[in-house]
């Protein structure tokens, strides 16, 4: 299980097939969010009907609503959203940083209050494990220090130490609760305790190469953690923190969070293209948070395998659809006799069964059903863009493929 097979290459862009408990999942791939144990508007049949493999759940949401125990009791997230697929939860790291000015951070991990009832909570990088370990996620990323795009070198360098040494803490947490699993073992890699605390200090010199100094129990475990590059956009201090994360352990795959914050395109693409240099090769590669077309197809084109946004479905229930010729607002009234589909090229129950005349008229009426058809519409047009992607790199026509389809993308503002 986890295991990750490299298919084939295009420059920086990659196809892979990554090995989960309840599937396979190709990538590039697109995730959609079903924050609250739900991808909005859209049910788990919806999702199986438009090929979604990998879906993503947010700890912190369900940690404060139903709560994990809710959850455990009712059969684990799988059975309680009836998604039978592979899920990755991320850790609430994101979540927390969006409560500004209703949470402290300290080394212990994070109080807040929450944002439904202004109840004070506590997440640690040890809580934050435990409960995606009841939740029973497939993937469960670190507790991570997550700060604006816009800040300072300093504020950056304090949070990715600050999140490479919570990463110890959520390894060894977990560690604890897979060897509590029954048929677990007794360990075989020779890893003890003291080699968690004999590590050098976040803040001390990182150089390479880098010898591992905890490894992850032997594959087998109904779950796996994958950390979190921080740094913000400086990226040295994004290669100091993979040292780090690749002298705690061996990893199943791992992630690029702090970026689509508020930072300038421009950085965000140029971090990518630094760290593409220095990422394992083995392993999955996820970029967090990212998921407008242009941003994705950007993202693979500078080796990222994997992503999540919620813009597919917010951008659907708002009125907006994606198609190959650049976004449309199907709310505009030019479409009010339009016969034509949303998307000529698209093959989701929106394009093959209804008209942009139609669609435009759920909205003018406020009927349910448009918000639904447009967020499935966009979730199925990111998969299919993965899926064209990865069909490029295979052939290895990638460069050209997304020079072509951008322009294309671009060519005309939202119409």
């Amino acid at each position: 299980m986890f295991e990750f097979e490299l298919e084939a290459t295009d420059g920086a862009a990659r196809a892979g097939r990554w090995m989960l408990p309840r599937g396979t999942v190709e990538t590039p791939c697109f995730m959609p969010v079903g924050t609250q144990g739900s991808v909005r508007t859209l049910s788990p049949k919806d999702l199986e009907a438009i090929g979604a493999t990998l879906i993503l759940a947010n700890t912190y949401h369900l940690f404060v609503r139903p709560g994990e125990e809710v959850v455990a009791k009712l059969g684990g997230l799988h059975k309680f959203m009836g998604w039978p697929g592979p899920i990755l939860t991320d850790s609430g790291g994101f979540q927390v940083f969006s409560l500004e000015g209703m949470r402290e951070v300290t080394e212990e991990g994070v109080e807040f209050r929450s944002h439904l009832d202004g109840s004070l909570r506590f997440l640690s990088p040890e809580r934050a494990v435990e409960v995606q370990r009841a939740l029973g996620a497939d993937i469960a990323m670190a507790f991570d220090h997550v700060i604006p795009g816009q800040s300072g070198r300093a504020e950056a360098e304090d949070a990715m130490e600050r999140t490479l040494r919570w990463l110890e803490r959520c390894r060894r947490r977990h560690g604890e609760l897979a060897m509590q699993e029954p048929g677990a073992g007794s360990r075989t890699d020779g890893a003890s305790e003291s080699d968690v605390d004999s590590r050098d200090g976040a803040g001390s010199a990182l150089v390479w190469p880098i010898t591992p100094k905890l490894r992850l129990p032997a594959p087998g475990s109904r779950q796996t953690l994958v950390p979190i590059i921080q740094g913000g956009v400086y990226r040295d201090l994004r290669r100091n923190a993979l040292v780090g994360i690749l002298q705690i352990g061996d990893w199943h795959g791992i992630a690029v969070g702090g970026l689509s914050v508020g930072e300038p395109k421009g950085e965000m693409q140029a971090v990518l293209e630094d760290l593409e240099t220095v990422l394992p090769k083995g392993i999955p590669r996820y970029l967090m948070g990212v998921g407008f077309p242009e941003d994705f197809v950007a993202a693979v084109g500078r080796g990222m395998d994997l992503a999540d946004c919620v813009a597919p479905t917010r951008m659907g229930r708002n009125g907006t659809g994606f198609t190959d010729d650049g976004p449309v607002n199907i709310r505009n009234a030019r479409f009010r006799e339009d016969d034509a589909p949303l998307d000529v090229g698209c093959d989701c129950e929106a394009c093959t069964t209804f008209s942009r005349g139609y669609l435009r008229h759920l909205f003018a009426a406020e009927e349910l059903l448009g918000l639904r058809l447009l967020s499935l519409h966009n979730v199925r047009y990111l998969i299919r863009l993965a899926a064209r992607a990865r069909a490029a790199i295979v052939e290895g026509t990638f460069e050209g493929w997304s020079r072509s389809w951008l322009a294309r993308y671009t060519s005309r503002e939202s119409k």
